[in-house]
């Protein structure tokens, strides 16, 4: 999920970079992106200012990353229910198996998200990651377990060598 902790409101130009680093990180675990940019909105069915900002987002990732495994602006539920992906929206990059990467349009958003599941689904969370700095920097979020402390140390390591 991104960007649950800086960017409080970023450009469609931002959203790019975010989604592009992102994809990075992940690749760097040697799994293949799939970035689903999200708002209320699917494929242009509202035109509301997140709307419009995530459709411009999704058209310059086309242009500046053809590469890349990614769609959108969609609704938040449609990465993970492939099947009602397909029926309605067939053209989706992502019909043959949904996201991993969640792009959200601004930190409310991401941040509300982020916590929601953490919380509800009891799961260990890694992260945040902050991406695009000169040298590698992560964060520990208040309540963090023991283990998810070592976790982002032994990331910190890696990153750092």
């Amino acid at each position: 999920m991104t960007d649950t902790t800086v960017n409080f409101n970023p450009s469609a130009e931002e959203i790019v970079e975010i989604a592009f680093l992102a994809a990075k990180e992940v690749e760097k675990y040697n799994i293949k992106p799939r970035v689903a940019l999200l708002t209320y909105s699917n494929f242009g069915s509202a035109d509301g200012e997140d709307a419009i900002k995530m459709r411009k987002a999704v058209e310059l990732l086309q242009q500046l990353h053809p590469e890349m495994m990614m769609d959108g602006e969609m609704q938040a539920h449609l990465p993970f229910q492939v099947e009602l992906l397909k029926e309605n929206y067939p053209f989706s990059r992502l019909v043959e198996g949904g996201a991993n990467i969640l792009i959200f349009p601004n930190l409310s958003a991401s941040n509300i998200a982020y916590n929601l599941v953490k919380e509800i689904a009891n799961i260990e969370k890694i992260g945040p990651f902050l991406l695009g700095l000169h040298k590698p920097v992560h964060l520990l979020q208040l309540g963090s377990t023991t283990r998810e402390i070592v976790n982002m140390i032994a990331i910190s390591v890696v990153d750092a060598q």
